[in-house]
């Protein structure tokens, strides 16, 4: 049997996790790249980040969005940008890749396939992709659970990319120098 103080910390992290970002602490802020979403916090640090550092990042998504809401990978990859742009990273040294598969591909579609799955509203991830891929973002569908979704290339969101599959795109980013964010 567990402790309380584990079920009751449980509880408490649970419920602050699901809190909408209005209730989070007021230190977090809209970037300066993104600025409809990502936001990020100002943090004292005791790492310093090189003014010339490169970063080459690949994000794996599987879980689709709630319907209306912005995928949180995307948000995570606009945050990225956001938080090291706001400490002197330049945004052209940032290259990011969201690798998606699985129920998250209805997040790639167009509101005419996005909203006829389930009487979904229409696919409010398509101006967040719209705006990573201004920001070098590079969105790339595993074609494999494309067709398991019958999901074809004319169905994306414009810039978004069909893959082989998410494992095809996983070993060819990582063989370019990108290295998978674990969050």
């Amino acid at each position: 049997m567990k402790p309380i103080w584990k079920a009751v910390s449980a509880a408490l992290c649970l419920a602050l996790a699901s809190q909408p970002l209005s209730a989070q602490p007021q230190e977090f802020h809209s970037g300066t790249v993104i600025t409809e979403f990502g936001p990020v916090a100002t943090v004292e640090q005791d790492v310093e980040i090189p003014a010339d550092a490169r970063f080459k990042i690949l994000f794996d998504v599987s879980k689709a969005a709630e319907p209306g809401e912005i995928n949180r990978t995307l948000v995570s990859a606009a945050r990225f940008i956001n938080m090291h742009a706001e400490n002197g990273v330049d945004p052209g040294n940032i290259e990011i890749a969201v690798v998606v598969h699985g129920g998250a591909a209805v997040d790639l579609t167009k509101d005419s396939v996005y909203t006829s799955a389930d009487n979904r509203p229409k696919n409010a991830n398509a101006a967040a992709i719209e705006r990573l891929l201004a920001n070098n973002v590079k969105i790339y569908l595993c074609g494999q659970g494309a067709a398991f979704y019958d999901i074809r290339n004319d169905d994306l969101l414009p810039g978004v990319e069909m893959a082989l599959s998410a494992m095809t795109m996983h070993a060819l980013l990582q063989q370019g120098g990108y290295t998978l964010n674990p969050f």
